[in-house]
């Protein structure tokens, strides 16, 4: 994992909030399955950590929740991004002792596990190749989905020992269904992300500082898909951070002009892409 993609003075993605129909059921999900840890529970939501300090997801049952909704826009996968291929060779090790259900890419740029939690929110486990590495042509990065070599991956273990996500585990990125690609592209334009790859008219990645992408959407829900109801389980919101607060403005600013009104709460700014999408612009901590 490079660093340099998740701190100033880039702009990237913090915690994701997600909706679930069973907190219990959930959270010894990502406890026991995931391996992240409870920092802060009450009755209605789990704010869930791998270093102990920061939070990377909060899980939050409504009332009277709904499952998810089959054809509406909304999370496609959250993406947990671990350090080293020894720590994913790790995670492979143990979801596969345990018998979980995978899916499994390499993409170039990465090595990537796929599995769902309870309720079907989407989750990607990776590691990063170096990114020096990467192969880029006119400001676009190749990315592939290859088979992973499973076998080689599993290698890279000593042992079997260790369980848990390491702790300097990220939310490397987030991958969306949403409604419509060239609306989509110029709202995340605005909070300073550029297009880094495209999959015909059908998916779009987006990124700051040259990572190979910090989100991505797609449209394989169809075109102009509804939004979900607020009170189904699925993406309740996610948090945006930008490196200083003039950045920041600048992006309200120009949400503004685009008429995606942005609220100013003292915490952070919310505000909701074109599909629906609930978005919190937040200040990078120093």
């Amino acid at each position: 994992m490079e660093e340099k993609f998740f701190k100033s003075p880039n702009t990237y993605i913090g915690r994701v909030k997600i909706n679930v129909q069973d907190l219990k059921r959930s959270v010894q999900f990502y406890q026991d399955v995931i391996g992240l840890q409870i920092l802060k529970q009450t009755k209605r939501n789990a704010h869930l950590t791998a270093d102990g300090s920061s939070v990377l997801l909060t899980i939050e049952q409504p009332d009277f929740v709904k499952p998810i909704q089959a054809s509406a826009t909304g999370l496609y996968h959250f993406a947990l991004l671990v350090p080293t291929r020894k720590d994913l060779a790790k995670v492979l090790h143990h979801l596969t002792k345990i018998g979980i259900r995978l899916g499994a890419s390499d993409h170039l740029v990465s090595e990537a596990l796929y599995l769902s939690d309870p309720d079907g929110n989407g989750i990607e486990i990776y590691t990063d190749r170096n990114s020096e590495n990467w192969i880029w042509n006119q400001n676009r990065v190749k990315m592939a989905v290859d088979p992973l070599n499973t076998n080689d991956l599993l290698s890279e273990l000593e042992n079997s020992d260790g369980q848990g996500l390491p702790a300097h585990t990220k939310m490397g990125h987030i991958h969306l269904h949403v409604a419509e690609l060239q609306t989509t592209q110029t709202f995340y334009e605005a909070l300073g992300f550029e297009v880094v790859s495209r999959l015909g008219n059908q998916a779009l990645f987006m990124s700051t500082g040259g990572y190979h992408h910090h989100l991505a959407f797609n449209m394989w829900k169809g075109v102009h898909a509804p939004s979900a109801p607020e009170d189904s389980a699925g993406l309740n919101a996610f948090s945006i951070i930008f490196p200083d607060n003039e950045k920041r403005e600048i992006a309200a600013h120009l949400l503004d002009a685009l008429d995606y009104p942005v609220i100013k709460d003292p915490e952070f700014y919310r505000t909701e892409d074109p599909s629906g999408n609930k978005v919190h612009l937040v200040v990078e901590k120093t």
